[in-house]
Parts: C-alpha cells; structure tokens; sequence
C-alpha cells in the first residue's frame, strides 16, 4: 500500500491559554509515543524543557480543591496541578463541569465516592480543570482528580509537598499505572516530599529520596492525606 503521507501531526491546546502540545498521531519514520509541550510568546513557539515547574503553581499552600497529579504524556513524566471546586447545587439540577479532562470519566469517579467512601455529592455543583489548559488522558490522574474534589467538599488543602499517581478502579481500589519509577523520580526531582502510589510490586529496590507511601483503596489515600 502507498503512503498517503509520512506524519500526521495535532496542535493542541487552549487559545487562551500560553502551552501548546504536539502530538504525532501517524509518524512513518518513527515512534507516535513523543510528545513535545511548547509555549507561545510574542517572537513565536519556545520550547518547554521541563514543563512540570511551569504547570504548577507555587503559593497554593493552604488552599483547598488542589491536587498535584505525577502524569505520563506519551514518554515524558510531568506533574500537573488539579483543581477542583464543589459548592451546593443553587439550581435544581446539579452541574458537572471538566476542563482538560474526560467529563464522563470524571461522573465515574464521582461515583465512586459516594458509593465506596461514603461522600454525598449528589446535590452539589462539582467543577474540574486542569491547570494550563492541557488535555491529559493518562488515567494516573484518577487519584489526584478524587483527591481534590474531597478537598473543595471538606474545605481541607492538601499539603503541597504530596503528590499522586493512581487509576480508580469501579470497587474503589487504586489499580497500578505504567512507569511508575519515572513518576517517582519526577516528584523527587522538583523536591516533593511524599508520593502516594498503587500497591505494586518491584518497587523495593527502587531507590529515591521521597517518600513513597502504597495505597490500595481510595479510603487509604484519604487517610494518608486528611487523617
């Protein structure tokens, strides 16, 4: 068969805001797994060499609703900031909200508080995003998206030298995630203190300076992190 052509390339990202990523969907020549994160300026595109100290906010100690996730965007490991904002339902029908983030996953997850932790959000408005106007689909987010939503409910910040990385399964359990020791390294890296992860195996001989604290249910991670 011939090739129609060798690449095919998607500019994402949110006009109002500066990052763009691009994504190779089709590449002929090599892997479609990179992933390059850019930021637009007054002289054109820059180059982002460590994207992770530009998405995360620096005087979010003490706030309540923010959640800092340890994501996998194709090969690059980052950190991102969640936020989330839960309030009681002014009108009859609760709203549901997601920005950069999938608005029926997030429905999912919503339901799995209330029906394995215990936490009423049927008649209150939930509000997600995802800080710098990125898209991210890995499902490691699950944990922190949770995270934060509990925090706006509870009005209790969670404290920002901990991070999260962990897929919620439909029973309330923290399923693994792929790269797991890029995630760690990361967090270490930008000088985050604690990490909280899926029970997984192999990570014994793994060596780093954070704290890494193994969770297998949602209950768990909410006591690690609110006590």
């Amino acid at each position: 068969m011939e090739h129609i052509v060798d690449a095919v390339l998607q500019f994402e990202g949110d006009q109002h805001y500066m990052y763009r990523i691009l994504r190779s969907i089709k590449n002929r020549f090599g892997s479609t797994s990179e992933l390059g994160i850019y930021e637009m300026r007054q002289s054109g595109l820059r180059q982002v060499n460590n994207p992770s100290e530009l998405l995360l906010t620096e005087n979010h100690q003490g706030l309540s609703g923010v959640a800092i996730a340890a994501a996998i965007e194709g090969v690059r490991p980052f950190l991102i900031e969640t936020q989330s904002l839960v309030s009681t339902a002014v009108y009859g029908t609760p709203q549901r909200s997601a920005t950069g983030f999938d608005i029926r996953r997030m429905n999912m997850l919503l339901a799995v508080l209330e029906k394995r932790a215990g936490f009423k959000l049927a008649q209150k408005d939930v509000f997600l995003n995802i800080a710098g106007g990125l898209r991210v689909n890995d499902p490691a987010i699950d944990l922190s998206v949770i995270s934060a939503v509990l925090s706006s409910s509870l009005d209790i910040s969670i404290d920002r030298g901990v991070c999260l990385a962990g897929e919620v399964g439909l029973s309330g359990e923290i399923r693994p995630v792929t790269r797991i020791e890029q995630r760690i390294q990361e967090a270490d890296k930008l000088g985050f203190s604690r990490i909280i992860i899926p029970e997984m195996k192999g990570l014994d001989s793994f060596k780093s300076k954070i704290e890494v604290v193994k969770v297998r249910k949602v209950e768990e991670a909410f006591r690690e992190l609110f006590g």
